[in-house]
């Protein structure tokens, strides 16, 4: 692919000057038009070194309010950084809605210098890509423009260029021993991006392949490409406007029959004698303590959701875990509504920031999951958000999994009665009343529609890597020492593994 291209286009400077006028303010009201329909933006530059990045990046920005973008010059990870999944550095750079992020390279230094320096095999090279992909069209699903643009020149003309910049002390750190390695074996470097882009190139995030050794050809091919995507956007952002989004209807499970059910096998009768309980509780609680320790010498991440019916001893639950554990080593992440700056991102955004980094352990009060279950019932999203949902979170998973995570996630299952029992006690008791909210009520009176909610959430979303466990509620005590013992075998089983 890269091979092909026809490197010797140039531009005379007349022509050059006079498409700029044009386009520069074009440019300009096309920023604005995004800002005002909330519309993100991300532009990605790569290519090969000295192919002129940083040049064309300033071009780009002359035209635009600097209020508006954000640019990021991406290098090698830091300690951080390293100690999450490659991705969540990125994820905590998507631009809020009607931004635009600029990236000078990006998630594919890891697939082009990586893949160079033989650290990657062609099996994760695979994986990385489809983690690239899932981010991309998780962020082209939700309204982000994702503009991929690759800079080409020949390595003769990289030589030259390299040449010029040592030849002056100011310059001259600009090239690298590894730049200078990849210059001389230029042709399997421009294989290893050939594959790149062959496994990346998808509708929602194309690449524009830009001829760069005329540096004023490549400036109005960029400026060309950006603003056709724009317009793009800015004409969708309009007529979606004019439409009226698909809303769930409000699911009544008495109507449907045939649905698979996982909550309705679940046996709430199981129980756990007081005493029984506080002997137990230690014990767990004191192996829970060792294991935390191994998990911080091992560097070994964990992730804990927990979701559960209003009354459910999500809290209860917690509160055992994190009295067994250094509380330097975890981080309570309770989940509200979403905030001003929240809704303004991606709604998976505000979870990849608090995922834990090596050895520690995030533990959510509530999750993601909120899109496929209040967000849907409420309407607070659109039938198409909470269905696509199901494999955006799959997927999210997946790569927490994939950079070393431990995911469980439960589910405290308790009956009608028994919340209706929790409810009265918690508002007879002044020291537990702000515990109960008339929301809870309210939601109390979709009781059914949430059951079916939860069924389908439980069964598209177990996976072996990142399983549901349901968990027998009714008892406080049984469900308390049930959280605590598949939390230990999880880890025990990883220990072994490692």
């Amino acid at each position: 692919m890269l091979q092909q291209i026809d490197l010797t286009k140039e531009m005379p400077k007349d022509e050059y000057k006079e498409r700029m006028e044009k386009m520069m303010p074009e440019l300009s009201a096309l920023q604005r038009e995004c800002r005002a329909l909330g519309i993100p933006v991300m532009i990605v530059f790569e290519g090969f070194g000295a192919a002129g990045k940083g040049v064309q990046i300033n071009h780009l920005i002359e035209a635009m309010d600097p209020r508006g973008f954000s640019v990021y010059a991406v290098s090698k990870e830091t300690e951080e950084e390293r100690m999450h999944p490659f991705l969540w550095r990125f994820w905590i750079k998507t631009p809020e809605r009607g931004r635009i992020a600029v990236f000078d390279t990006s998630w594919y230094r890891r697939v082009q210098k990586e893949r160079f320096e033989k650290k990657m095999g062609r099996e994760e090279l695979l994986e990385c890509c489809e983690d690239i992909n899932s981010f991309e069209r998780q962020l082209s699903d939700d309204g982000t423009v994702i503009i991929k643009l690759f800079l080409c020149i020949d390595r003769k003309e990289q030589k030259k260029r390299f040449e010029k910049l040592m030849e002056s002390k100011s310059s001259a750190w600009r090239v690298s021993e590894d730049d200078l390695k990849r210059n001389k074996e230029f042709a399997r470097y421009r294989e290893i991006n050939d594959e790149m882009i062959q496994n990346t190139e998808t509708a929602c995030a194309p690449w524009t392949l830009v001829e760069a050794t005329d540096r004023r050809f490549a400036t109005v091919k960029i400026y060309s490409a950006v603003i056709k995507r724009l317009k793009e956007a800015v004409e969708g952002a309009k007529r979606a406007a004019q439409e009226t989004p698909l809303r769930d209807p409000l699911l009544n499970a008495e109507q449907d029959i045939l649905r698979t059910s996982r909550l309705g096998s679940v046996d709430l009768s199981v129980s756990c004698e007081k005493e029984a309980y506080r002997h137990e509780l230690k014990k767990l609680q004191d192996r829970l303590g060792e294991l935390h320790g191994e998990l911080y010498r091992r560097r070994i991440p964990v992730v804990l959701g927990f979701e559960g019916w209003d009354a459910g001893g999500k809290g209860g639950a917690i509160k055992r875990l994190t009295q067994a554990l250094d509380p330097r080593g975890y981080q309570v992440n309770p989940t509200a509504s979403p905030n001003d700056i929240e809704k303004k991102h991606h709604y998976l955004w505000r979870f990849w920031n608090n995922m834990p980094k090596d050895g520690h352990i995030a533990i959510f009060d509530r999750t993601w999951y909120g899109r496929v279950m209040v967000e849907r019932i409420e309407g607070f999203c659109t039938t198409q958000e909470w269905q696509r949902a199901y494999r955006e979170i799959n997927d999210m998973e997946r790569q927490l999994v994939n950079a070393g995570a431990i995911v469980l996630k439960f589910w405290m299952q308790i009956d009608k009665d028994e919340q209706e029992r929790r409810f009265n006690e918690r508002m007879a008791d002044p020291q537990k009343q702000w515990k109960i909210t008339d929301e809870d009520w309210r939601n109390r009176e979709k009781w059914d529609a949430y059951e079916v909610a939860v069924d389908e959430m439980l069964i598209r979303t177990s996976t072996s890597r990142a399983p549901w466990i349901i968990v027998e509620g009714n008892s406080k005590y049984y469900a308390r020492l049930k959280v605590l013992r598949i939390v230990i075998d999880a880890i025990e089983e990883r220990l072994r593994q490692e």
